[in-house]
Protein backbone atom coordinates (compact mmCIF):
# COMPACT_ATOMS: atom_id res chain seq x y z
CA UNK A 1 0.00 0.00 0.00
CA UNK A 2 1.49 3.34 -1.03
CA UNK A 3 -0.32 6.11 0.83
CA UNK A 4 -1.50 5.82 4.41
CA UNK A 5 -4.15 8.53 4.57
CA UNK A 6 -7.85 7.97 5.17
CA UNK A 7 -8.31 5.67 2.17
CA UNK A 8 -4.94 3.93 2.33
CA UNK A 9 -5.22 3.16 6.03
CA UNK A 10 -8.79 1.95 5.48
CA UNK A 11 -7.68 -0.46 2.74
CA UNK A 12 -4.82 -1.66 4.94
CA UNK A 13 -7.30 -2.23 7.78
CA UNK A 14 -9.59 -4.30 5.55
CA UNK A 15 -6.68 -6.41 4.28
CA UNK A 16 -5.44 -7.05 7.81
CA UNK A 17 -8.91 -8.19 8.91
CA UNK A 18 -8.84 -10.67 6.01
CA UNK A 19 -5.55 -12.14 7.28
CA UNK A 20 -3.12 -10.49 4.86
CA UNK A 21 0.37 -9.25 5.60
CA UNK A 22 0.37 -5.55 4.77
CA UNK A 23 3.10 -2.99 4.11
CA UNK A 24 2.09 0.69 4.17
CA UNK A 25 4.61 3.10 2.65
CA UNK A 26 4.57 6.85 3.04
CA UNK A 27 6.77 9.72 1.91
CA UNK A 28 8.64 10.11 5.21
CA UNK A 29 8.99 8.53 8.65
CA UNK A 30 6.56 10.91 10.36
CA UNK A 31 3.81 10.14 7.86
CA UNK A 32 4.56 6.43 8.10
CA UNK A 33 4.24 6.55 11.87
CA UNK A 34 0.96 8.46 11.58
CA UNK A 35 -0.33 5.86 9.11
CA UNK A 36 0.51 3.03 11.51
CA UNK A 37 -1.28 4.83 14.33
CA UNK A 38 -4.30 5.38 12.08
CA UNK A 39 -4.49 1.70 11.20
CA UNK A 40 -3.93 0.65 14.82
CA UNK A 41 -6.76 2.90 15.98
CA UNK A 42 -9.07 1.35 13.38
CA UNK A 43 -8.11 -2.18 14.41
CA UNK A 44 -8.77 -1.25 18.04
CA UNK A 45 -12.19 0.09 17.07
CA UNK A 46 -12.94 -3.23 15.36
CA UNK A 47 -12.07 -5.05 18.57
CA UNK A 48 -14.41 -2.83 20.59
CA UNK A 49 -17.22 -3.54 18.11
CA UNK A 50 -16.59 -7.26 18.42
CA UNK A 51 -15.71 -7.66 14.73
CA UNK A 52 -12.03 -8.55 15.12
CA UNK A 53 -11.43 -12.27 14.49
CA UNK A 54 -8.17 -12.41 16.49
CA UNK A 55 -6.27 -10.40 19.13
CA UNK A 56 -5.18 -6.88 18.22
CA UNK A 57 -1.49 -7.72 18.68
CA UNK A 58 -1.77 -10.63 16.24
CA UNK A 59 -3.38 -8.40 13.61
CA UNK A 60 -0.87 -5.57 14.00
CA UNK A 61 2.03 -8.04 13.85
CA UNK A 62 1.19 -8.41 10.15
CA UNK A 63 1.50 -4.64 9.57
CA UNK A 64 4.78 -3.08 8.46
CA UNK A 65 5.38 0.56 7.60
CA UNK A 66 8.15 2.14 5.57
CA UNK A 67 9.08 5.04 3.34
CA UNK A 68 9.13 5.31 -0.42
CA UNK A 69 8.40 2.84 -3.19
CA UNK A 70 11.38 0.67 -2.22
CA UNK A 71 9.57 -0.41 0.96
CA UNK A 72 7.06 -2.25 -1.25
CA UNK A 73 9.56 -3.98 -3.55
CA UNK A 74 8.76 -7.46 -2.23
CA UNK A 75 4.97 -7.20 -2.43
CA UNK A 76 2.88 -9.19 -4.91
CA UNK A 77 0.00 -6.70 -5.00
CA UNK A 78 0.48 -2.97 -4.45
CA UNK A 79 -2.41 -0.53 -4.23
CA UNK A 80 -1.59 3.13 -4.83
CA UNK A 81 -3.79 5.35 -2.66
CA UNK A 82 -2.41 8.88 -2.99
CA UNK A 83 -4.66 11.92 -3.63
CA UNK A 84 -6.59 12.31 -6.90
CA UNK A 85 -3.89 14.26 -8.71
CA UNK A 86 -3.02 12.74 -12.11
CA UNK A 87 0.57 13.98 -12.09
CA UNK A 88 1.18 12.74 -8.54
CA UNK A 89 -0.36 9.35 -9.28
CA UNK A 90 1.71 8.96 -12.45
CA UNK A 91 4.89 9.81 -10.56
CA UNK A 92 4.12 7.35 -7.76
CA UNK A 93 3.07 4.57 -10.14
CA UNK A 94 6.24 4.95 -12.19
CA UNK A 95 8.36 4.71 -9.04
CA UNK A 96 6.54 1.55 -8.01
CA UNK A 97 6.83 0.02 -11.48
CA UNK A 98 10.60 0.47 -11.32
CA UNK A 99 11.03 -1.55 -8.08
CA UNK A 100 8.33 -4.24 -8.22
CA UNK A 101 8.95 -7.76 -9.46
CA UNK A 102 7.90 -8.52 -13.03
CA UNK A 103 4.93 -10.61 -11.89
CA UNK A 104 3.66 -8.14 -9.26
CA UNK A 105 0.26 -6.51 -9.77
CA UNK A 106 -0.13 -2.76 -9.45
CA UNK A 107 -3.52 -1.19 -8.75
CA UNK A 108 -4.71 2.39 -8.42
CA UNK A 109 -7.40 3.39 -5.97
CA UNK A 110 -9.02 6.15 -8.01
CA UNK A 111 -12.63 7.27 -8.03
CA UNK A 112 -12.63 8.90 -11.45
CA UNK A 113 -9.22 9.14 -13.20
CA UNK A 114 -8.66 7.10 -16.34
CA UNK A 115 -6.84 3.82 -15.69
CA UNK A 116 -5.57 3.80 -19.29
CA UNK A 117 -4.14 7.28 -18.91
CA UNK A 118 -2.37 6.35 -15.66
CA UNK A 119 -1.01 3.20 -17.32
CA UNK A 120 0.99 5.41 -19.67
CA UNK A 121 3.46 5.91 -16.79
CA UNK A 122 4.12 2.14 -16.63
CA UNK A 123 5.96 -0.34 -18.79
CA UNK A 124 3.58 -2.01 -21.26
CA UNK A 125 3.68 -5.47 -19.70
CA UNK A 126 2.88 -4.37 -16.12
CA UNK A 127 -0.30 -6.00 -14.74
CA UNK A 128 -2.38 -2.94 -13.83
CA UNK A 129 -6.01 -2.15 -13.00
CA UNK A 130 -8.20 0.08 -10.89
CA UNK A 131 -9.51 -0.99 -7.47
CA UNK A 132 -11.94 1.70 -6.35
CA UNK A 133 -12.56 1.25 -2.63
CA UNK A 134 -15.21 3.26 -0.79
CA UNK A 135 -14.95 5.20 2.44
CA UNK A 136 -15.11 3.97 5.16
CA UNK A 137 -13.39 0.94 3.63
CA UNK A 138 -13.99 -1.75 6.30
CA UNK A 139 -17.72 -0.97 6.51
CA UNK A 140 -18.26 -0.63 2.75
CA UNK A 141 -19.57 -3.67 0.87
CA UNK A 142 -18.41 -2.61 -2.61
CA UNK A 143 -15.21 -2.40 -4.64
CA UNK A 144 -15.24 -1.31 -8.28
CA UNK A 145 -12.80 -3.33 -10.37
CA UNK A 146 -11.84 -1.06 -13.27
CA UNK A 147 -10.49 -2.78 -16.36
CA UNK A 148 -8.22 -0.53 -18.36
CA UNK A 149 -7.33 -1.08 -22.04
CA UNK A 150 -4.42 -3.34 -21.07
CA UNK A 151 -6.13 -5.20 -18.21
CA UNK A 152 -6.62 -8.84 -19.18
CA UNK A 153 -9.65 -10.95 -18.27
CA UNK A 154 -7.51 -13.22 -16.09
CA UNK A 155 -6.42 -10.27 -13.94
CA UNK A 156 -10.03 -9.09 -13.60
CA UNK A 157 -11.01 -12.54 -12.30
CA UNK A 158 -8.09 -12.53 -9.86
CA UNK A 159 -9.25 -9.14 -8.62
CA UNK A 160 -12.77 -10.47 -8.09
CA UNK A 161 -11.27 -13.14 -5.87
CA UNK A 162 -9.30 -10.61 -3.85
CA UNK A 163 -12.42 -8.51 -3.29
CA UNK A 164 -14.47 -11.54 -2.24
CA UNK A 165 -11.70 -12.54 0.20
CA UNK A 166 -12.24 -9.17 1.87
CA UNK A 167 -15.92 -10.00 2.32
CA UNK A 168 -16.97 -7.44 -0.28
CA UNK A 169 -18.75 -7.49 -3.63
CA UNK A 170 -16.90 -6.63 -6.84
CA UNK A 171 -18.53 -4.84 -9.75
CA UNK A 172 -16.53 -4.74 -12.97
CA UNK A 173 -16.61 -1.60 -15.09
CA UNK A 174 -14.68 -0.54 -18.13
CA UNK A 175 -12.37 2.43 -18.03
CA UNK A 176 -14.80 5.33 -18.53
CA UNK A 177 -14.85 8.74 -16.78
CA UNK A 178 -16.25 8.37 -13.28
CA UNK A 179 -16.74 4.63 -13.80
CA UNK A 180 -20.25 3.67 -12.55
CA UNK A 181 -20.43 4.70 -8.90
CA UNK A 182 -18.73 8.11 -9.01
CA UNK A 183 -20.56 9.16 -12.15
CA UNK A 184 -24.03 8.32 -10.86
CA UNK A 185 -23.35 9.35 -7.28
CA UNK A 186 -21.91 12.68 -8.35
CA UNK A 187 -24.84 13.46 -10.63
CA UNK A 188 -27.21 13.06 -7.68
CA UNK A 189 -24.93 14.93 -5.31
CA UNK A 190 -24.45 17.93 -7.61
CA UNK A 191 -28.18 18.25 -8.19
CA UNK A 192 -28.75 18.18 -4.43
CA UNK A 193 -26.21 21.00 -4.02
CA UNK A 194 -28.00 23.01 -6.71
CA UNK A 195 -31.29 22.54 -4.85
CA UNK A 196 -29.74 23.98 -1.68
CA UNK A 197 -28.26 26.81 -3.74
CA UNK A 198 -31.69 27.60 -5.23
CA UNK A 199 -33.45 27.41 -1.85
CA UNK A 200 -35.63 24.45 -2.87
CA UNK A 201 -35.23 22.79 0.54
CA UNK A 202 -32.79 22.44 3.42
CA UNK A 203 -30.00 19.85 3.30
CA UNK A 204 -31.80 17.88 6.01
CA UNK A 205 -35.07 17.74 4.07
CA UNK A 206 -33.40 16.90 0.75
CA UNK A 207 -31.55 14.04 2.41
CA UNK A 208 -34.68 12.85 4.21
CA UNK A 209 -36.54 12.74 0.89
CA UNK A 210 -33.97 10.35 -0.56
CA UNK A 211 -33.61 8.23 2.57
CA UNK A 212 -37.32 7.85 3.26
CA UNK A 213 -38.66 8.08 -0.26
CA UNK A 214 -36.05 6.06 -2.14
CA UNK A 215 -34.54 3.99 0.69
CA UNK A 216 -31.05 5.39 0.23
CA UNK A 217 -28.98 4.54 3.32
CA UNK A 218 -27.70 8.13 3.51
CA UNK A 219 -28.75 11.32 1.73
CA UNK A 220 -26.62 12.88 -1.04
CA UNK A 221 -25.58 15.92 0.99
CA UNK A 222 -24.60 14.00 4.10
CA UNK A 223 -22.70 11.64 1.80
CA UNK A 224 -20.95 14.63 0.23
CA UNK A 225 -19.83 15.67 3.71
CA UNK A 226 -18.52 12.16 4.39
CA UNK A 227 -16.66 11.91 1.07
CA UNK A 228 -15.31 15.45 1.37
CA UNK A 229 -16.49 18.50 -0.56
CA UNK A 230 -12.99 18.99 -1.97
CA UNK A 231 -12.97 15.41 -3.26
CA UNK A 232 -16.40 15.87 -4.83
CA UNK A 233 -15.27 19.13 -6.43
CA UNK A 234 -12.18 17.50 -7.93
CA UNK A 235 -14.24 14.67 -9.42
CA UNK A 236 -16.80 17.13 -10.78
CA UNK A 237 -14.11 19.20 -12.47
CA UNK A 238 -12.62 16.06 -14.03
CA UNK A 239 -16.01 14.84 -15.30
CA UNK A 240 -16.87 18.31 -16.61
CA UNK A 241 -13.68 18.20 -18.69
CA UNK A 242 -14.32 14.68 -19.97
CA UNK A 243 -18.12 14.41 -20.17
CA UNK A 244 -19.31 17.97 -20.54
CA UNK A 245 -21.13 20.78 -18.73
CA UNK A 246 -23.76 18.60 -17.06
CA UNK A 247 -21.11 17.91 -14.41
CA UNK A 248 -20.16 21.58 -13.90
CA UNK A 249 -19.71 22.19 -10.14
CA UNK A 250 -22.30 24.54 -8.58
CA UNK A 251 -20.98 27.84 -7.23
CA UNK A 252 -22.06 26.83 -3.71
CA UNK A 253 -19.76 23.80 -3.80
CA UNK A 254 -16.83 25.91 -4.97
CA UNK A 255 -17.54 28.54 -2.31
CA UNK A 256 -17.66 26.02 0.52
CA UNK A 257 -14.39 24.43 -0.55
CA UNK A 258 -12.76 27.88 -0.79
CA UNK A 259 -13.91 28.59 2.79
CA UNK A 260 -12.46 25.29 4.01
CA UNK A 261 -15.87 23.76 4.69
CA UNK A 262 -14.90 20.32 3.45
CA UNK A 263 -17.36 18.20 5.41
CA UNK A 264 -16.82 15.87 8.32
CA UNK A 265 -13.03 16.06 8.22
CA UNK A 266 -13.10 19.82 8.94
CA UNK A 267 -16.19 19.80 11.16
CA UNK A 268 -18.43 21.66 8.71
CA UNK A 269 -19.85 21.12 5.23
CA UNK A 270 -23.57 20.96 4.63
CA UNK A 271 -23.81 19.78 8.25
CA UNK A 272 -22.00 20.50 11.50
CA UNK A 273 -19.83 17.58 12.67
CA UNK A 274 -18.68 17.26 16.26
CA UNK A 275 -17.28 13.74 15.90
CA UNK A 276 -14.52 13.70 13.30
Amino acid sequence: MLGGGRMGSGIAHALLLAGSHVVVAESDEARAAAARERVADAVGASERRGTLPEPVDAVLARLTTGTGAAALAGCGLVVEAVPEDPALKAQVLAALDAVLADDAVLATNTSSLGVGELAAALRPDRAFLGLHFFNPVPASALVEVVAGPGTGDALVERARGWVEALGKTAVVVRDAPGFASSRLGLALGLEAVRMVEEGVASPEDIDAAMVLGYRHPVGPLRLTDLVGLDVRLGIAEHLERTLGPRFAPPALLRDKVARGELGRKTGRGFYEWEDR
